[in-house]
């Protein structure tokens, strides 16, 4: 892929009208075939540390506090806990068998964990360490949302083409909602009201109705010159003001821009090879995408919705968090 041009005269405009704690914020990149996280200064949007961790990290996240970062160490079977004070791993939790994608319950101690080769969703303690339920989902987990109220946690299972969702005062599985092919994420909007679900075979995101767990609308995507088949859906992120729905398009190397309300497709924006997941800044001025292929991190201008920069990290980033 051809780096796309630094377009110093938006970037400088974005810095300067960025709040104080946005110039602070910093960048968190998983790189599963590295073993390492890449540290990014959001200010600069240049890498300023490589930090080794467990095998084949992929998915990642805050504590609520953002002083801690939690590692699915695919290969090593372990959730790590990072203090991101001394960046040095505190702590790793029993998480049962390849760990891909988690889910912090906003109590931020119950701890929601994929595992794809056991067909089990394991829920841990996080101050103790004790396994809370191991439950029983379909064949090849990966997804994993909790609610932002608390009350359901989703996982997606890739084979079984399901969402399965969990109500967390009790840990028991109490429904399934078939989707289409192979669902590789889910995510709340902000209110609770409504869950995202990508395919990445099928080719479609699924928005449901949280209340009824009925199908609000099923999305499709097309892109000039590319082929149905790379249209690949994998991360999905929206914005806290309910306006937009961003969806990374796997190896069709594009990030689609929906209208979160009428569900319309808005824009394709070209990002790097095969990308995967996404972060906002706090503010949401700023999306970074993940490209796996490509090795490296995309930065979008969400104001005006253009990719202005990209910034080379370890080999297959997967995944992707920023702290103010």
């Amino acid at each position: 892929m051809t780096t796309l041009p630094f377009r110093y005269a938006l970037l400088a405009a974005l810095i300067t009208t960025a709040s104080t704690a946005a110039l602070a914020e910093t960048a968190y990149v998983s790189n599963e075939k590295d073993n390492t996280i890449s540290v990014i200064d959001m200010n600069t949007l240049e890498v300023t540390d490589t930090l080794e961790v467990g095998m084949r990290p992929r998915g990642i996240l805050l504590s609520s506090d953002n002083s801690k970062l939690f590692i699915c160490a695919s290969d090593s079977d372990t959730v790590q806990i990072m203090d991101l004070a001394t960046r040095r791993i505190i702590q790793e939790l029993p998480s049962g068998a390849d760990p891909e994608q988690f889910a912090l319950h906003p109590n931020d101690r119950t701890l929601y964990i994929s595992n794809e080769d056991d067909a089990l969703v394991t829920v841990v303690d996080v101050p103790t360490a004790e396994v809370l339920a191991q439950i029983d989902v379909g064949v090849e987990p990966e997804g994993m949302a909790v609610s932002p109220d608390g009350k359901w946690a989703v996982n997606t299972s890739e084979t079984t083409n399901m969402l399965h969702w969990i109500d967390t005062t009790t840990n028991e599985l109490v429904d399934n909602t078939l989707v289409d092919q192979r669902p590789r994420h889910v995510e709340f909007s902000h209110d609770s009201k409504t869950l995202w679900a990508s395919a990445e075979i099928g080719g479609t995101v699924t928005v449901l109705d949280v209340d009824s767990r009925e199908v609000k609308k099923v999305l499709t995507f097309e892109i000039k010159g590319i082929h149905p088949d790379r249209i690949q859906p994998v991360g999905v992120r929206l914005t806290r003001d309910g306006k937009y729905a961003f969806i990374a398009l796997g190896p069709a190397n594009h990030v689609a821009v929906v209208d979160a309300n009428t569900f319309e497709v808005l824009d394709y924006l070209l990002v790097g090879r095969r990308v995967w997941h996404m972060a906002f800044n706090a503010d949401e001025s700023l999306l970074l995408t993940t490209n796996g292929i490509s090795g490296d991190v995309s930065v979008v201008n969400v104001h005006d919705l253009e990719v202005v920069k990209s910034i080379r990290v370890g080999r297959f980033p997967w995944g992707v968090v920023i702290t103010p």
